[in-house]
């Protein structure tokens, strides 16, 4: 059997007993990082196995050795260094290889920062979309937001610490000033999460210093999301 386990993306207490269950049997783990994972299988003291790093680069070689140890009658353990493998992580090439040749695996649940983040903001919950990373140059950025203009969903997207500033720009000018929330660091010690409209966002974050893992939430295109220009102009 293949686990693919939903690994903490912060808090070590995240970690549930039906994933440290699967680890201690486990005889192959394949993981994004294999220093990453030996850290928390020390902290929960759990003997290594053997471990292969299953990253961007090697996906097509070692889905063949993966799927050929299940099938051998092997526990393997896939994970990433937090959240699920497959979203926004190494992971979907052996999941889909699996789905497609009857090899077995379960999905052992846990910490996401999608679903963190989208109640951590307090926008609305009723119906969300969840985009990855958007892309870098300004254009594509841009047009890439103003895919959404009209859409009423919850918009979720990650973005590094050094863009923020930028892709926040660029969502106020494709979206017009609606409610969003920067989810910075989640679950962890250091956890910080501003809400408010886009342009009081872009103000705050225009010269800030980010550090750590960020998730950015956009509200939908509802009026009691939006700012509206009488309003913007009693600022």
């Amino acid at each position: 059997m293949l686990h693919v386990i939903a690994t903490p993306i912060g808090n070590l207490g995240d970690l549930s007993p039906r994933a440290l269950e699967a680890f201690r049997s486990a005889t192959l783990i394949a993981c994004e990082d294999t220093r990453r994972t030996w850290q928390l299988l020390t902290h929960f003291e759990i003997p290594r196995p053997d471990m292969v790093s299953y990253r961007q680069g090697n996906e097509e070689r070692l889905t063949e050795r993966i799927v050929a140890a299940v099938r051998a009658g092997q526990e393997v353990v896939l994970c990433s260094d937090g959240g699920y493998p497959g979203i926004s992580d190494p992971g979907y090439r052996l999941i889909r290889t699996c789905a497609q040749e009857g090899v077995p695996y379960d999905v052992i649940p846990g910490a996401s920062a999608v679903n963190v983040a989208l109640l951590m903001s307090g926008l609305s919950t009723s119906s969300f979309t969840f985009r990855g990373f958007p892309p870098r140059g300004p254009g594509a950025l841009r047009n890439w937001f103003a895919e959404d203009k009209d859409k009423e969903h919850t918009t979720i997207c990650y973005e590094s610490p050094f863009r923020i500033a930028a892709t926040l720009e660029a969502a106020l000018d494709a979206l017009g000033d609606r409610e969003a929330a920067v989810c910075i660091e989640l679950t962890k010690l250091h956890e910080r999460v501003s809400r408010g409209y886009l342009s009081d966002l872009v103000k705050e974050y225009k010269e800030a210093k980010v550090k750590g893992e960020v998730a950015l939430v956009i509200a939908g295109n509802n009026p009691k999301f939006c700012r509206t220009a009488a309003e913007l102009g009693e600022r």
